[in-house]
């Protein structure tokens, strides 16, 4: 099969077990996309690969268990911004914030840890969510691209309606070319599909 130009690089987002049936924050079906993403990081495709791993200390602002009175999936604000409360997950060092074992991901240049910050959750692969500093702090991941002459990336994972949206949206602001891989993502809810695709238009970006 055919590789990829080089300017074209592949960004799999979260493909963590807590995202699946069984773990902490599941997507329906979310372990479906398996097989599919590690064929396409086997067959080495893309010239470039870079997977991001949420990986949140156990005390993380975003999480319910640190607002008493307050249960997951529940909206408040967190520095001036709404902030979805989740179940606790990915923590650091536990299994079900290891990337997925059933991807062989030595096909992989970088990993990215995200949502390492106690104070910011952080969805993107470009940019952290909102700050107590009322900014949302860039990853590196941008130059990093550039520097290897990345001018599109195509983004798959978890989840389709937070984490891989967000990274194709800031991947248009930074001025790259987006492809999504619709197929090879999973919701958080089902119920916000429309609403990504919404999000994805408005955006000019192409549902592949």
């Amino acid at each position: 099969m055919n590789r990829f130009p080089v300017d074209v690089a592949l960004i799999v987002v979260d493909l963590q077990p807590d995202f699946m049936p069984g773990g902490a924050l599941a997507c329906a079906d979310g372990d479906a996309i398996v097989p599919g993403i590690a064929e396409l990081l086997a067959q080495r495709r893309y010239h470039t690969v870079v997977a991001t791993q949420d990986w949140h200390p156990a005390d993380h602002a975003s999480f319910a268990s640190q607002h008493p009175g307050h249960a997951p999936f529940e909206q408040i604000t967190l520095h001036g911004h709404p902030q979805t409360l989740w179940p606790d997950h990915c923590v650091q060092g536990t299994p079900g914030a290891a990337l997925h074992t059933d991807v062989n991901w030595d096909a992989a240049d970088l990993i990215l840890r995200k949502g390492t910050r106690r104070q910011v959750d952080s969805y993107s692969a470009f940019q952290e969510n909102f700050g107590p500093e009322g900014t949302r702090p860039a990853t590196g991941l941008a130059g990093w691209l550039r520097e290897r002459g990345i001018a599109e990336v195509h983004v798959c994972g978890l989840a389709r309606d937070y984490c891989v949206l967000w990274t194709a949206q800031d991947a248009v602001a930074a001025a790259f070319r987006v492809g999504y891989l619709w197929e090879l993502t999973r919701a958080v809810s089902a119920e916000n599909d429309a609403a990504t695709r919404d999000a994805l238009l408005a955006a000019g970006i192409v549902a592949r």
